[in-house]
Formats: structure tokens, C-alpha cells, sequence
């Protein structure tokens, strides 16, 4: 018998029962024809067209987080389309996409000229085994209304979770749309492809993008032959003429993207128990303690009931689902990061590897680079920059952070001398972005990921390379963009020696976008690098488009401060981003590029 708490929930009052649940299905999934979820035939990006959430007045109902039958009733999850970006929330940039120069003084306005290369860039997708007895949802789930309840407690719950295969299929649809229109080069992953760095997590990602049939469920299956986001389907795939690469995040290797995998947490993947701790930030020994049950989702229910969950008190035996061997975590005692590398072999999308080679698998070392376009001298440089010190004192944050050890650090610097050297342009693409700005609206700097002394001498180093124009991110759920002057003093003098960083928000959560590229030769060999934010398109009723509805209801929830629920804006943000180059490279890249054909 199995026992879940569920919450009845009026606007002022919340009652918890215990209900003992009945036996379910297997849901054998062999027998069920695979479902397809096309989506909308028209892909604006969101220059032409935004998602807007709905404004909530302040005296709103006030529900929780965990009450997702009432999301709709109550307007936390309505959202409505509307005309593309016009930066009205930005005084002064009227512009679709705002045309940034601050970091080229000798810019003068010319236009773009040629068009060197396009490519998107997903991140943060977080693809969640629902059913896994080692997920950490029960803090999350049992969060209330209110700004006390965000941040990382939204990270361990939210009705997204649900669908989270499907978000990714339809952005997948999406490029390929756009691809039709202005092509695509390569694209990138910029890491959290999983939640949990579950084996079974993975294949779901990765198949998605080579286009097979997803299973999105585990265990005993239930609900696979009846509920939309548990059944069987068939993902489009990506677009077979379009090499996409990888990027590794903290999730991607660590155990609820926090900490070093133990003898517990591996166990609690592959075995039946949920897992039961006391869930305490500040507490570098919390997976060891015990106090409350983590929980699942029952896949047997439309709105993905959470059961097993809460203290232990409440429960006459342990909870327990049916085991799953293909649970297993990636991450081992010898490795982090081995096994996840090895997976991206098995594809039937190119290239095989998706940038990692044998011998990253052999040397355990997640760094490469590659260069997209043999007639254009341009490489990009894949950075693991996850924080891997295995310190038992760490707190589950610390896993969370940037850090680059001195043999990443070489590599990097020699990376970028050899791309300095042999005349090439270069970005860089990491998971953590490196001293950002706060927000969109906020340009103050936050300096919570690395250690300031390696962060001030990390951005030293990257200032002395002039063919550095871009560091591109995931890792904040954010469409931040930050400029990265030389010292103000030197600006005028080496203007080149500045570099623009672009973060991409994450397809989990809201706004549930992604980021195309386009990289222009101007008509006085400057370049523009205009970046713009995409909203998946989805079909009315499928789970994608429940999966949005939840997204813009949960960040309200989590965050419920006046301001946002009042929030109307899409948080996309548009730009186009003007970088000096040194004469060298301007003469260099003087005749390279095609024709300009914009969007529709």
C-alpha cells in the first residue's frame, strides 16, 4: 500500500489528508502507438511576436504551488500574444532589437553587409524523470504563496516537470522552422540538459533531438496508455543538416545539480525507496540526514498529483515506487562527468560525440573546440567552467558555482592564444556565466558564482585576447546580456579588447525560450552579433502548451511580490550587439560572408 499526502485548498485555508491510494496499472508502454505533437504553424520569434503573461491584480487569490488544478481558475498561468519586442520597459530603445555600440567608441552607424554565421543556442532544459524516488520535489511542492518560497525551491518543483520532454520537441520543431528560413550553422546546448543526471534523463534528451520515440515515463509506466504527458511519442528531431554540440552543467553531473553523488543518493536512483533527508541549504551533510520524503508525481493523474511526500511521521512504512535500472546516475566515485560524455556517441544526429572525442572520454576532460564554417576563421570554445572541488564542506551552492582548476585554466588560455595567433574570431561557451549583470534592468554586477580574486583575474586574461567577441551562458534561467569593457581607461585606446556576454534563459522554466545568433560583417568591418529570443511554438492543448501556462504560474507563486504579479513583460530581450575588431582581423574578414536574408 501506498500512502500520499495531497492538499485540498481553499483561498484561505489549506487542508492536508493522508489517502491510501489503490493499486495501479503497469502501463505497459510497448503496446501503445506513439503519439506526434506538431506545433502551431506560425513561428514568430519574439521580435515579431512575444508570449505576455496576463496582469494579476494584487489581491489576487492566494494559492500555492502545489495547486495546479487552480492555476488557471485563480489567472496565474494565462498569458496571451502579443506584438514583438518594442522595449517599451526599456526607455529610449524603440528598436526590435536593441542596437548596443558601447563597447566600439569608433562605431559610427555602419550597416550590416554580410552575413557570417547563424546558430541557436538551447539551455537549462532539465529533462526530469517524474517518477524517480530520487527527485527532491517534496520541498518545492510544499512551498506557500510568497517570495519566501522562491528560488531554489521552484527549482525542485513546479507542474513543468511534467512535460519537460515535450518543451524540448517543440523548440526542436521551432528551429527547424526557423532554420527554413535563415539557416542554421550549428547548434549548442549549453548545459542542465537533465535534472538529475540520470541515464534515462539523458536518452530523453538526446533522442528527442535525433528524432525517435520518447517514453516519458519510468518505473511501472502508469497512466502511458491515458494521460497526454505520459504517453509514448514520436519527436520530430533535429534537422539533419544541422551539427549540434554540448555544453556540460552542474546538473548534468551532480546529484540534483548540487552535490557529489554518495552510496545514498546512487542507490535511491536505481532502487524502490523515495528518498528521505531534511533538505537544509546550509548544511553540507543534508543528503545524510532524514526527516521528510521527497516524493513523486503519479503519472495515473492529468494534473501530476505529488505523492509519497512529506515528514516521515506521516507515513506507517516507506514509501515506494517500482525500481528502474535505466534510473541509474551518470556520475560515479572516479567520475563526474565520464559516462554523461560517453552517451553523446550513441546518436544518430551529427556530429557523433557532439563535440566530445574518445579522448575527452579517456582524459575525463569536458573542454573542446570546434570550428563551425571552413571559409570563415571563427572558432568557438566549449569551457567546462563547473565548480568540481569536492569539498565536504561545501554547501549544496557551492556545487552551483564557476571555477576553473589550473588544468582547465591552461587549456583555456592556450585555446585562446591559438585562436589569437592563427587570426580567429572567437566565442566562448560555458554553462556559468562569468560576473553578469543583475537582470535586464538591473546593470550592477553579481559576483556570486566565481571567487572574486579567480573571477577578476579570469576576465584579465579574457581581455587580453581581442578576437574574443562573446561568452555565451545558461545556468541563471535569464536573457541577460552584460557588456565586458577592457578598463574604461584603455576603451578608447583598445577598443577591441571587450567581449559582449549573452546569456540564454532555460526551457524549464519561465520564459521558456531560447536564443538564435546571427553574426554580420558591417560596412566598416566591425561586427553585429544580433541575438534574439524565441518562444517554442506549441499547439493549443498539447502538454508543451499546459507546460507554458505552469511555467508563467509558478514564477508567479514562487515569487508573488506585487511587482510580479503584475508583471506583463515577456522578459525577452533583443539585441544588437556592435564588437571593434583589431586591424588585423578587420582586413582579415573584409570579404567573408553571404548575402543578408532577415526573418520573416
Amino acid at each position: 500500500m501506498r500512502y500520499a499526502t495531497f492538499r485540498l485548498v481553499g483561498v484561505n485555508c489549506v487542508l492536508v489528508l493522508a489517502v491510501q491510494l489503490a493499486g495501479c496499472g503497469s502501463g505497459n508502454t510497448a503496446a501503445q502507438k506513439p503519439v506526434q505533437w506538431p506545433i502551431a504553424k506560425q513561428v514568430p520569434t519574439t521580435a515579431q511576436q512575444q508570449v505576455l503573461p496576463v496582469a494579476l491584480a494584487a489581491d489576487a487569490p492566494k494559492i500555492n504551488p502545489a495547486d495546479v488544478t487552480l492555476y488557471e481558475k485563480c489567472g496565474y498561468s494565462v498569458w496571451q500574444a502579443g506584438a514583438g519586442t518594442n522595449y517599451s520597459q526599456y526607455p529610449a530603445h524603440p528598436q526590435h532589437h536593441q542596437k548596443r555600440a558601447e563597447l566600439a567608441p569608433l562605431y559610427k552607424g555602419a550597416p550590416n553587409a554580410a552575413q557570417l554565421l547563424a546558430f541557436f543556442a538551447i539551455s537549462d532544459i532539465h529533462i526530469t524523470d517524474k517518477e524517480s524516488p530520487a527527485q527532491v520535489i517534496y520541498p518545492g511542492w510544499s512551498a506557500l504563496f510568497g517570495p519566501s518560497s522562491a528560488g531554489l525551491m521552484q527549482q525542485a518543483y513546479s507542474p513543468v516537470i511534467l512535460s519537460t520532454t515535450h518543451v524540448l520537441d517543440a523548440a526542436i520543431q521551432t528551429v527547424n522552422a526557423l532554420h527554413k528560413q535563415t539557416p542554421f550553422g550549428f547548434g549548442i546546448s549549453l548545459g542542465d540538459d537533465v535534472n538529475n543526471t540520470q541515464y534515462n534523463e539523458l536518452r530523453w534528451f538526446i533522442d528527442v533531438l535525433d528524432g525517435k520515440v520518447i517514453t516519458p515515463s519510468s518505473g511501472a509506466h502508469v497512466g502511458a496508455d491515458a494521460i497526454d504527458y505520459q504517453k509514448p511519442f514520436k519527436a520530430a528531431g533535429l534537422d539533419k543538416t544541422i551539427p549540434w554540440y554540448q555544453v556540460v552543467g552542474n546538473h548534468d553531473q551532480f546529484w540534483s545539480g548540487v552535490l557529489y553523488e554518495n552510496a545514498k543518493t546512487q542507490q535511491a536512483h536505481v532502487g524502490a525507496a523515495v528518498i528521505n533527508l531534511k533538505v537544509d541549504l546550509s548544511n553540507p551533510n543534508a543528503i545524510n540526514t532524514t526527516g521528510d520524503y521527497m516524493g513523486v508525481i503519479d503519472g495515473t493523474t492529468p494534473y501530476g498529483n505529488v505523492i509519497d511526500a512529506g515528514p516521515e511521521k506521516n507515513f506507517p512504512a516507506p514509501p515506494t515506487v517500482v525500481a528502474d535500472a535505466n534510473r541509474r546516475s551518470l556520475s560515479t566515485n572516479e567520475s563526474s562527468t565520464r559516462n554523461w560524455m560517453r552517451e553523446f556517441f550513441t546518436t544518430a544526429s551529427t556530429p557523433v560525440g557532439h563535440g566530445f572525442t574518445q579522448a575527452n572520454v579517456d582524459e575525463d576532460f569536458a573542454c573542446y573546440s570546434f570550428e563551425p564554417k571552413s571559409d570563415l576563421p571563427l572558432k568557438v570554445i566549449v569551457l567546462d567552467d563547473t565548480n568540481k572541488k569536492n569539498d565536504k564542506l561545501g554547501c549544496p551552492m557551492f556545487y552551483g558555482t564557476g571555477h576553473l582548476d589550473p588544468t582547465r585554466l591552461e587549456w583555456l588560455k592556450r585555446e585562446l592564444q591559438k585562436g589569437q595567433d592563427e587570426g580567429k574570431l572567437m566565442i566562448i561557451a560555458a554553462h556559468i556565466p562569468i560576473k553578469p549583470q543583475v537582470s535586464i534592468t538591473d546593470p550592477r554586477p553579481m559576483s556570486t558564482f566565481y571567487d572574486k580574486s579567480e573571477e577578476d583575474a579570469l576576465l584579465a586574461t579574457l581581455h587580453s585576447y581581442p578576437n574574443l567577441i562573446l561568452w555565451i551562458a545558461g545556468h541563471r534561467h535569464l536573457n541577460t546580456i552584460t557588456p565586458q569593457p577592457n578598463n574604461a581607461a584603455d576603451l578608447n585606446d583598445h577598443p577591441e579588447q571587450s567581449f559582449w556576454e549573452v546569456e540564454t534563459s532555460s526551457l524549464r522554466d519561465f520564459p521558456q525560450q531560447f536564443r538564435t545568433f546571427e553574426i554580420r560583417r558591417n560596412g566598416d568591418n566591425t561586427i553585429s552579433i544580433i541575438t534574439t529570443d524565441v518562444d517554442p511554438a506549441v499547439a493549443a492543448g498539447s502538454p508543451a502548451a499546459k507546460s507554458r501556462g505552469y511555467a508563467i504560474g509558478a514564477a508567479r507563486l514562487f515569487g508573488a511580490t506585487p511587482a510580479i504579479l503584475g508583471d506583463a513583460t515577456s522578459h525577452a530581450y533583443n539585441a544588437e550587439l556592435v564588437k571593434q575588431l583589431s586591424p588585423q582581423m578587420q582586413a582579415k574578414i573584409a570579404k567573408c560572408g553571404s548575402p543578408i536574408k532577415e526573418r520573416e
